[in-house]
């Protein structure tokens, strides 16, 4: 028996949401796990490039494929949680999302591999129990959650692990642009540079603009939004991480119909949320000012995806 999970992939944070918000995009890895019959094969996984543009695929050449996988140790703890181990298995990872880019690569095929093997299991796990696991696994739910639930979620991982989750409503006719540098960042080196505290005034600011930013969404207000992305806990500190970064956002700072600039996740890809504007310039801009410094982007604009992961039958 085997199964398969189309899982999508999901930006974080938004600016002042750091570890709570995160939404879903339509761009898909798929994870396959099989039980093969074969006793002593131990557990094979396989990677399956799909994302062309500018991600260089030489990037899979640093993932594991044996069980210090990042979905075969997330497997485990599922199997372990109802007492068992987990079988020979055989895992295939086809992959568009792009990795080391802030896009939710990690999470998307942890969410996946869960599913799977907790169909294989004969769904012992219900939503609650999964969204717990990919949490402990990821570290924060942020990602996890939105790649399970789609949309556009807040989430929390309270003190005993389990995980509070809410699904707010994205207005439609807000437009995401993912402008995908082609270099990398791992989510540990661009979490390295951030302090351990942060000033008083800086935490403040923050919970100021993630209310703004909640009630922006909630009640569909523009001016709001333009007013809400701003951060002081995370983007400061990545900024000298990736090239353009200060540049694109103040290019955006004053056209009206550019909502915000934030990294999307730990970067380097950030995101152009914009209304009613023109998405063209959007890429222009973000093109000329890479560009400047050798840096080839590609660009998605994209609706929030409202399924989460999906067994494929």
């Amino acid at each position: 028996m085997k199964v398969s999970v189309k899982v999508p992939a999901t930006t974080a944070n938004l600016g002042p949401g750091f570890d709570c918000l995160g939404l879903a995009l339509p761009i898909y890895n798929t994870i396959t796990i099989e039980e093969t019959v074969l006793p002593g094969t131990g557990v094979e996984i396989n990677m399956i490039p799909e994302v062309e543009d500018v991600v260089d695929e030489r990037v899979f050449d640093n993932i594991p494929t044996d069980s210090n996988n990042i979905v075969y140790k997330a497997v485990e703890m599922l199997y372990n949680s109802i007492g068992q181990e987990p079988s020979e298995l055989k895992i295939n990872i086809q992959s568009q999302i792009p990795i080391t880019r802030g896009l939710g690569s990690s999470a998307a095929v942890v969410v996946g591999g869960l599913i799977a093997a907790n169909k294989l299991l004969g769904s012992p796990a219900d939503e609650t129990a999964l969204l717990s696991i990919a949490t402990e696994v990821e570290g924060h739910p942020d990602n996890v959650a939105p790649a399970i639930l789609g949309g556009f979620v807040l989430s929390s991982q309270e003190d005993d692990g389990t995980v509070t989750w809410r699904k707010l409503d994205w207005p439609e006719d807000w437009d995401i642009t993912v402008c995908i540098p082609d270099f990398e960042l791992s989510t540990s080196i661009a979490r390295s540079v951030l302090p351990k505290e942060v000033p008083l005034e800086d935490a403040i600011f923050n919970s100021k603009h993630l209310a703004m930013l909640i009630t922006a969404v909630c009640t569909n207000d523009e001016k709001l939004m333009k007013l809400a992305l701003k951060d002081r806990i995370h983007q400061p500190y990545r900024e000298k991480l990736i090239p353009g970064m200060k540049e694109i956002s103040e290019a955006f700072k004053h056209e009206d119909g550019v909502l915000g600039c934030v990294l999307s996740g730990a970067g380097p890809a950030m995101l152009v949320i914009s209304y009613r504007y023109d998405l063209d310039k959007i890429k222009s801009t973000v093109r000329d000012i890479w560009g400047a410094q050798n840096i080839k982007a590609d660009f998605k604009t994209l609706k929030v995806e409202q399924q989460g992961a999906q067994i494929l039958e």
